[in-house]
């Protein structure tokens, strides 16, 4: 099992490392084999090491469905205006998302990564706070598959293509069925599932412990049985966010702003509430990895500064040492 931290390839993250040497020490130090990366919209720099980027988390629209649909009067429904749709976007052609993913795909390969994480959700603003769906299950995950095939096409890439679990309508790792139509609908060969624990215990909300979310994890790998096979990544990260989730949502706020842009920008500190990234610190987790396997695990955890993030992973590695979970 590799063992990786997340981070945003950018110079705001790179200038807290002294060189990619005092990086590489720093991995080393926290138990982490290298990085799962995304990219942040600069230019990666020219002599960013390609061995440290192992994964290579996709970019991602929250909402991303009326878009690629074309349907503008939900669009002007849901930004005001079609300006405001285009500045968002970059566009107003849906064949844009295909672009910028198939652009995102070559960044990933020239980097040589193993992996690739591509989320299958779809969620308005909305949405977010009043908890009531514009889109089933089926149709995000039907809508994805279509965008994954006609992204990947025949061409053999270098990694293995993984989807993510959200607790948003889509793929939730809740549902055998509607799974096995997303891994069955992919024509890719080299496909998988990167498991997010901390995005599958916000599908329920009464979760109050780490232990009873170590429990829900275990009861979602038996209802899928064997299609727990295709479990090649997991994003390690802990949420027991239900009390705020069952306090802030069913309704908009009455304070949220009118501009979309401002709306975005306030919504965002809600989404962390719900989705907390937190270390886990339970051995309960242990038995839910050893069962998994998985060939890569991804310390994806919330932090402000180099600091604050070598301690949360460092948190979860020290776990995984002491149940004798090693990297390698």
């Amino acid at each position: 099992m590799k063992q990786t931290m997340s981070l945003p390839l950018y110079s705001g993250s790179f200038i807290e490392y002294h060189g990619w040497d005092d990086m590489r020490r720093e991995l080393a130090r926290l138990g982490c084999d290298g990085l799962e990366g995304v990219w942040s919209g600069e230019a990666f720099p020219p002599d960013l090491p390609s061995e440290l980027i192992i994964g290579y988390h996709l970019l991602f629209y929250p909402d991303w469905l009326d878009f690629y649909r074309d349907n503008k009067a939900m669009l002007v429904r849901k930004f005001g205006a079609l300006n405001t749709v285009e500045c968002f976007y970059g566009g107003l052609d849906p064949e844009i998302l295909l672009k910028q993913y198939q652009q995102d795909l070559e960044r990933a390969a020239s980097l040589n990564a193993e992996y690739v994480v591509f989320h299958v959700s779809d969620v308005s603003i909305e949405e977010g706070y009043t908890y009531r769906w514009l889109h089933s299950n089926q149709e995000v995950i039907d809508t994805a598959t279509e965008i994954i095939n006609l992204i990947l096409g025949e061409r053999d890439w270098p990694f293995v293509f993984l989807v993510e679990n959200q607790w948003w309508p889509g793929f939730t790792f809740t549902n055998p069925e509607e799974t096995a139509r997303l891994i069955g609908g992919i024509r890719y060969p080299k496909k998988g599932i990167m498991l997010d624990t901390g995005h599958l215990m916000n599908t329920n909300t009464s979760l109050r412990t780490q232990r009873e979310g170590a429990a829900y994890l275990r009861k979602m790998l038996d209802t899928h049985g064997s299609l727990c096979r295709y479990i090649q990544g997991v994003h390690l990260h802990q949420s027991l966010s239900g009390p705020y989730v069952t306090a802030c949502t069913g309704k908009l706020p009455t304070d949220l702003p009118r501009d979309y842009l401002e709306r975005f920008a306030v919504n965002y500190s809600h989404i962390l509430r719900i989705d907390q990234h937190l270390p886990w610190t339970d051995p309960a987790i242990l038995p839910v990895l050893e069962r998994i396997e998985p060939h890569w695990l991804t310390h994806e955890l919330s932090s402000r500064n180099r600091r604050a993030r070598a301690a949360a992973v460092m948190a979860q590695t020290t776990l995984l040492r002491g149940g004798g979970l090693a990297c390698g």
